[in-house]
């Protein structure tokens, strides 16, 4: 209660209703796995390694490469790049990637060769790659551009300048008299703005000596613009970079290691010796050269890595003891509670048949320690019923399903040559899956069983799924993925990788997740509240109205909210024990629809004459 101490008119806000149950996101994904680039964690590396958020196969693309094969002993195809391709092209809205590196030898990083500046005493910069991976192999090319006038100064050393920030490198040149861009920059003619504390501009040539313009100078700002060129030929450019290092654009700046302008560049720039100075002017040259104004750097030396194990995949937990060493693999994602379905693509591939159980098993694991989320996996590639029904003979939980078989497509990386027959390659069915639940989450809701759905992107299936087929997986919870004529390629099964019958189904087991994930985030209010009457009954209609909204979406059963749920948070749900030691115990019973797996229409013969 608020107090009232002295006479007089007090307004207070209150509200009249319970509080509301905001529900939660079911259709965000997580794919832990083998990329060309992209965020990892590594000796010496950007501190902000966590898995991305990407929302469309472009920007996984410019992230963390693309689908060709890596160049390895095997030429291995990128499982995981597949699968964020078909995971987008059934419908998937929002992804996060948690790339597995494991390194042959050394870090695997592409670096420049040194690059020497003439300071006092000499110092070095260099050019490196902001991951590892064959695709930092890139070349970067540094060239001198000069901005527009910034005034005529009346050669002193009061004369001012506006638009450009302390530290600039700025060119005197004749009036009237514009440089053109490939013409080199002289030496003697540039000059570093320096202002004093007073505000004072002075200026300051090559030696460090002060040099005022002389009369009537113009002066032209004088930045570098950095090309990026891949080995694809695709090139990103970061226009006008200053060396002024406190610029809002300097070199230094938007080229970081750990807090770059784009966190999606792929190289950080850094150098070995102080700010102070004339060092920017000979590192201008150390850059560009000193005859035309263009320089071009190879890094090398990327390595793609080893192939996944399920060590690598599983990943390390973060060390609470230090910060700089964080979450790998699907400990990561475990980190991130948006993340309701998860799969790893490079886990079905895994050739050894020990480890690629190990790293299912890991996946399975992850999901059930995260509890709010499931876990998508893939059989082995050409597996025949006797190998499937095996590997599925491994696992027992609520928290996975199994989908069978793997997946043929046009391979999009190799355009064949006239008269070539396209290449085609086997993907593991995770990808597109997973991409089927996203887009039943959005079209119908987590309530509807993601089966019967169409697969999108896709030739055939590796093998054909008949009737008697399915008669022998789906009894043993490997959902199929089947075609029929007329109707496509559809996912043709709906059940976890549980023997519990009260968890049979992919879409009740969902829906619970759904339901407490929801109740868990919005009932945190309740934490430390008075432990009365007043607080159970608030949460009771809390509770109450959030699933009388599911009742009416058509994901519980029944023919009235009654018959559909109960909610009690009463002195029958606590003893005084409970009370006593801080708990409040809410009992919520719950009838979720299920999937009309049979349907079964009985027909008989009827006569004209016939009666009841």
């Amino acid at each position: 209660m608020p107090e009232y101490l002295a006479p007089g008119v007090y307004v207070e806000e209150t509200s009249f209703r319970a509080s509301t149950i905001t529900e939660v996101s079911t259709s965000t994904t997580g794919f832990a796995g083998r990329t060309r680039y992209g965020p990892v964690q590594y000796t010496g590396g950007p501190r902000s390694s966590e898995p991305r958020l990407v929302t469309n196969y472009s920007e996984f693309e410019r992230v963390y490469g693309g689908i060709e094969r890596y160049n390895d002993t095997d030429q291995s195809i990128p499982y995981l790049a597949h699968a964020v391709r078909a995971y987008f092209l059934n419908g998937g809205q929002r992804l996060y990637v948690s790339r597995v590196y494991d390194p042959a030898d050394g870090t695997g990083v592409a670096v420049s060769p040194d690059i020497p500046v003439a300071t006092v005493p000499p110092s070095l910069a260099r050019l490196r790659a902001r991951w590892p991976g064959e695709d930092g192999n890139v070349a970067v090319t540094f060239t001198a551009v000069r901005s527009g006038d910034v005034g005529i100064h009346a050669g002193t050393t009061t004369a001012r300048v506006n638009g450009v920030e302390p530290g600039a490198l700025l060119e005197m040149t004749d009036p009237g008299r514009q440089p053109r861009p490939g013409d080199a920059i002289p030496p003697a003619a540039l000059r570093i703005l320096r202002v004093e504390p007073d505000g004072t501009q002075t200026f300051v040539d090559r030696s460090g000596s002060p040099a005022p313009p002389p009369v009537a100078s113009w002066l032209l700002p004088v930045e570098v613009t950095v090309t990026i060129t891949d080995r694809a030929g695709q090139q990103t450019v970061y226009p006008r970079l200053g060396l002024a290092p406190d610029g809002r654009r300097s070199l230094s700046r938007v080229l970081d290691r750990d807090d770059p302008q784009d966190e999606d560049c792929p190289i950080w720039f850094a150098y070995d010796f102080p700010d102070e100075g004339t060092a920017r002017i000979e590192l201008l040259f150390a850059l560009v050269g000193t005859g035309e104004p263009a320089r071009t750097y190879r890094l090398t030396g990327g390595l793609d890595g080893e192939a996944i194990t399920a060590a690598a995949l599983l990943g390390d937990e973060a060390d609470p003891d230090d910060a700089a060493r964080k979450a790998t693999g699907l400990q990561a994602l475990a980190e991130i509670d948006d993340i309701a379905i998860v799969a790893a693509p490079d886990a079905g591939g895994i050739t050894d048949p020990g480890q690629r159980a190990l790293a299912t098993q890991n996946l399975i694991r992850h999901a059930e320690r995260a509890r709010y989320r499931i876990a998508v996996v893939d059989g082995p590639e050409g597996a025949s019923l006797t190998e499937i029904r095996a590997f599925r003979g491994n696992f027992d939980s609520t928290y996975a399903a199994l989908y069978h078989p793997w997946v043929e497509i046009l391979d999009p990386s190799g355009p064949p040559a006239p008269g070539v027959p396209t290449p085609r390659i086997m993907l593991p069915p995770s990808g597109f899956v997973t991409g089927v639940y996203a887009r039943n989450d959005v079209t119908r809701g987590v309530f509807k069983a993601p089966a019967n759905e169409v697969v999108y992107g896709l030739s055939r299936l590796e093998m054909n799924i008949n009737t008697g087929r399915n008669q022998v997986l789906n009894p043993e919870h490997i959902n199929a993925l089947r075609f029929f004529a007329g109707r496509g390629n559809r996912v043709w099964g709906a059940r976890t990788l549980s023997s519990n019958p009260e968890w049979l189904y992919v879409n009740v087991r969902r829906l619970f997740i759904f339901l407490e994930h929801s109740i868990d985030l919005s009932t945190q209010w309740a934490v430390f509240e008075p432990n009365g009457e007043a607080l159970w009954r608030n949460l009771t209609r809390t509770v109450e109205d959030f699933l009388e909204v599911q009742w009416r979406n058509g994901a519980l059963l029944g023919a009235s909210p009654e018959e559909a749920y109960f909610v009690r948070c009463d002195r029958s749900t606590m003893t005084q024990n409970d009370l006593d030691n801080g708990r409040l115990i809410c009992l919520i019973g719950v009838a979720p629809v299920k999937p009309a797996e049979f349907v079964i229409f009985r027909i008989g013969q009827f006569t004209a004459d016939a009666r009841g």
